[in-house]
């Protein structure tokens, strides 16, 4: 953050907030650590690290995970850093939609809208059904629970109906459970590499940790490999613009959104890398580990470790990290949902932006977030492949729509107004690198991902993000230029009185 940042004022939140055009309808619940902390519960290191650690042990091995892990904390947080910049001056529940169009205008902010929402909402699929194949290994475990993909889709059923109900409570408990969520991890992280470390078992060396390289995906190209094998890592690092999307309901906004935007992304990245260090020095036999009977490659490097008893407890810490992870991601998609409604640019608008009068929450965007998750991971019934492609789903759809607003700052020059936290001169170098390593990862994580491709190995991530763009574009043509408008800036006096507190 620019030093000179310290001699701003803030703004009362409120009076940001109608500056910027909209009435406060949300209640402004959320402290400073609540923010950070529905961010560094959205990234959930127990979550995705371990979701997808199965797949990183096939696509490029330890060497993979591990250097992956290093280089791509870097360019997110270099994002995060750029996209906090942003989120300084316009902090508001539409987020990344709303700075495009500020920015950039409506046709940017309509795709940028639709990209973000496809994301959270694959999030959310992502997410729970992966916290439902841990359910299914830890039952595995304990009462010799078959794990069936049809098993599995009712456990992810009955994950996503507990999340909308605690989010339709209201975003109290939320943020209750946010920083609950936080101390959690971070000592869940502790006690697992903690009990990996101290067991009698034979560890792996160092060598092997960082150096190892495996590929069965069947593509015979390594550098195409490591780079697939990154989606494990770019996967995990999503969802910090949580902070931006709960900012309407944050004291101090412009500065307890950003800073609540980079801090989970360092502290995630610290936390993560101990975390994968501590399971990959602990693997006892590979391939066992890779087709381990519970279907989670993490489980069986505990049961190897600990025994069954110790397996069953650390599952247990990932699980209870898992449905924190998924509640902080309804919280942030279903404000997406209500913002983007708002403005009258989701079909029947005018249901998805009611909020209850009672707890001042959004509780039919809510309802409508986790019933599109469910269908979106619904061809896991069928294609083993369907997880990693949803994930990717999530990755290409969130993180172009990250750049953007970035972009479109960086364009605007010196005609952007930054808000109290801000760059100053690393605002260009910091944002241009940002936005390229966008442009690769987007690219990347549509590409097939397992060789010979198959209708049941088929990465349908590409063609997800086309369908995504296509009814974008139909719904911009039909109704969009219609019906999508954010509301004028607030008047003139206003906003000379503001533009002095911000600049």
């Amino acid at each position: 953050m620019s030093p000179r940042s310290a001699a701003h004022r803030l703004v009362d939140d409120d009076a940001v907030l109608a500056g910027l055009g909209y009435q406060t309808v949300l209640a402004r619940r959320m402290g400073p650590f609540g923010n950070f902390a529905i961010s560094f519960s959205v990234i959930s290191i127990l979550s995705g690290c371990m979701t997808l650690y199965g797949f990183g042990l096939s696509t490029g091995g330890p060497a993979v995970i591990m250097w992956g892990w290093v280089g791509v904390g870097l360019m997110v947080l270099l994002l995060g850093l750029s996209l906090a910049e942003v989120t300084s001056a316009y902090p508001t529940s539409g987020g990344l939609y709303y700075m495009a169009h500020r920015l950039g205008g409506p046709r940017w902010a309509w795709v940028t809208g639709w990209l973000n929402l496809l994301g959270l909402l694959g999030a959310i699929a992502g997410i729970d059904y992966g916290a439902a194949t841990f359910v299914g290994a830890f039952a595995n475990l304990q009462w010799g629970f078959t794990p069936t993909p049809e098993k599995t889709m009712m456990i992810f059923a009955g994950i996503l109906l507990l999340h909308a109900l605690l989010n339709v409570a209201g975003v109290r408990l939320v943020s209750l459970l946010n920083s609950v969520s936080v101390w959690w991890h971070l000592i869940g992280v502790a006690v697992i590499v903690g009990c990996l470390t101290l067991a009698p078992a034979d560890h792996q060396s160092a060598d092997f940790v960082f150096t190892t390289f495996n590929n069965d995906t069947g593509f015979s190209n390594g550098l195409y490999v490591t780079a697939l094998g990154l989606l494990l890592a770019q996967y995990t690092f999503c969802g910090y613009d949580a902070s931006s999307h709960l900012s309407e309901e944050t004291t101090h906004a412009q500065i307890s959104a950003p800073r609540g935007i980079v801090r989970s992304i360092w502290v995630s990245w610290i936390a993560g890398f101990v975390l994968l260090a501590g399971l990959t020095w602990s693997i006892q036999d590979y391939a066992g580990t890779q087709k381990s009977a519970t279907g989670v490659p993490p489980a069986q490097i505990f049961e190897d470790v600990l025994g069954l008893s110790g397996a069953k407890a650390l599952l247990l810490i990932v699980i209870v990290a898992q449905l924190f992870c998924g509640n902080a991601e309804t919280a942030a998609a279903s404000r997406m949902v209500f913002a983007f409604s708002r403005d009258g640019a989701v079909p029947f608008a005018a249901t998805w932006r009611r909020v209850s009068t009672r707890t001042k929450t959004p509780v039919a965007a809510v309802w409508l977030s986790v019933g599109v998750a469910l269908v979106l991971a619904a061809p896991s019934l069928y294609s083993p492949t369907a997880y990693a492609a949803v994930t990717a789903i999530n990755v290409i759809g969130i993180t172009p729509a990250y750049a953007i607003p970035v972009y479109l700052r960086l364009r605007a020059g010196d005609h952007f107004r930054p808000g109290p936290w801000n760059l100053g001169r690393w605002s260009r170098p910091i944002g241009w690198t940002a936005v390229t390593w966008v442009g690769f990862v987007t690219v990347l994580f549509c590409l097939p991902q397992v060789a010979p491709i198959t209708t049941a190995s088929f990465n349908y991530a590409g063609v997800a993000l086309i369908a995504v763009l296509t009814l974008a574009w139909i719904l911009w043509i039909t109704q969009g230029r219609r019906n999508y408008r954010i509301p004028t800036l607030g008047n003139t006096a206003t906003h000379a009185s503001l533009a002095e507190d911000m600049v």
